[in-house]
């Protein structure tokens, strides 16, 4: 990855002239300076030859509150919106950034809009919700999202003319990279109306998968309940012989639930990803490889990543592709897939196999935050709420080397993470199941 072509400036609506409300210490303890930075890339090596070449080391501004901002917070308007797909900690960063706005900064007028970029939209005629502390109090306790969502793009210059009606300054956007990309979309529609509008991303994805983003919310709790959905199919497989637990998890384009669950409860012996090819047939095929785990052990577990194995199932199925709403490609049933393929293998040879299939993938996005997403969230929420106080737009919050910054949209809207198929957790996860026989392309 080459951090030295990533652009960090993060755009501003003016300068900040108001001295901040909040009271964190006598003598100004607990402000960020603008001038604070996280470096990056840690690695010492790259570091030292950024010095040596005499070129400032790229990094993020550091997130947190700063001692003046932009905006009057008794004249402001803030609007909340969550779209896209549903994740464990929406209700948590809407009720952080409720309490952050209304008791830290006095802001009074918050507004949610329902069901995603809908919302903005006469003709869907939704509500606004009236978002004060006594509304969210509650609703981290509940999983979903509180303001619902939708996914598919809408009218911009609709959503901006809304925003003018209701004189929003700040637009809080809580999504996956759709969201992102249209959050990029508004910000240049804004700038071309001459508008000053902050436009601020908080950035949402189970699959952990958002560029320049180290982790995301909602992925601690989705490894939670894989991990309990694996040690369920590892128990289902030792209790018959010749059992086989397959379990599809959440991951279009990403393994990093599989891998991170399968690490968690080791008793996984293949683990499907989307980075991975493999085979299907042939000696060192998922097939002849699980026939002979069978063999040896007489029960298997099988963890696919939902977008596991498409160009396979693209080849054999020979469909035409598919887009959802937002405009995503609706992937083959990976799990349905194999669960046939297994069962018809066996049958073949005359093999009695007990095959029990799971899939938690709504159970998991419906669900509240664990406690530790709910305190990822509350950080995320509050220091959403603070950049974009203080007139910054056109970003999103971010953690990175174990501290929240401040990120572009333009360093991170389009782009995906992905496992490194040569990197550290991916040959952890080799270890750990034992699949190195399996093909890998």
């Amino acid at each position: 990855m080459d951090f030295d072509t990533i652009t960090t400036d993060i755009p501003i609506i003016g300068p900040a002239k108001v001295p901040s409300p909040l009271r964190l210490g006598e003598h100004g303890e607990g402000f960020v300076d603008e001038t604070e930075r996280v470096i990056i890339d840690v690695n010492s090596e790259n570091v030292t030859l950024a010095f040596e070449g005499n070129r400032p080391v790229p990094s993020f501004e550091k997130a947190g509150p700063r001692q003046r901002i932009y905006f009057d917070p008794s004249k402001l308007r803030c609007a909340l919106v969550t779209c896209g797909g549903l994740c464990p900690g929406l209700n948590d960063i809407i009720r952080a950034s409720v309490l952050e706005l209304y008791y830290g900064y006095g802001v009074r007028n918050i507004y949610g809009i329902r069901y995603g970029l809908q919302g903005f939209i006469p003709g869907y005629s939704h509500e606004v919700v009236d978002l004060t502390p006594e509304v969210v109090v509650n609703i981290a306790k509940k999983g979903g999202s509180f303001l619902g969502s939708s996914r598919g793009p809408q009218d911009v210059e609709q959503i901006i003319d809304c925003l003018e009606r209701m004189n929003i300054g700040v637009l809080f956007m809580i999504g996956g990279d759709g969201t992102l990309m249209a959050a990029s979309k508004i910000a240049d529609a804004i700038d071309q109306r001459g508008l000053k509008i902050s436009v601020m991303g908080i950035p949402k994805t189970i699959d952990n998968d958002i560029y320049m983003v180290s982790r995301s919310f909602g992925f601690d709790t989705a490894v939670d309940v894989a991990t309990t959905a694996i040690r369920a199919a590892h128990n289902e497989a030792e209790g018959y012989p010749d059992g086989i637990g397959l379990i599809k998890l959440m991951g279009r384009h990403s393994g990093f639930i599989a891998c991170t669950a399968s690490l968690s409860q080791q008793d996984v012996n293949f683990v499907l990803i989307p980075e991975v090819d493999f085979d299907l047939e042939g000696p060192k095929g998922l097939l002849a490889s699980l026939e002979r785990r069978l063999s040896a052990r007489r029960h298997a577990v099988i963890v696919a990543a939902e977008g596991a194995g498409q160009k396979m199932l693209e080849k054999m199925q020979k469909g035409e592709q598919q887009f959802d709403e937002s405009g995503n490609v609706r992937l083959h049933d990976i799990g349905l897939f194999l669960k046939d393929q297994i069962n018809q293998h066996f049958a073949k040879k005359g093999i009695h196999i007990s095959l029990k299939y799971i899939d938690p993938s709504y159970i998991i996005r419906s669900l509240p935050a664990n406690s530790n997403d709910q305190v990822f969230c509350s950080f995320l929420g509050r220091d959403a709420v603070h950049a974009a106080l203080a007139g910054k737009t056109r970003m999103l919050v971010s953690h990175w080397n174990n501290q929240f910054v401040h990120v572009p949209l333009s360093a991170s809207a389009g782009r995906r993470k992905k496992v490194n198929p040569d990197g550290r957790l991916w040959y952890s996860v080799l270890e750990a199941t034992g699949q190195n026989e399996l093909k890998n392309k």
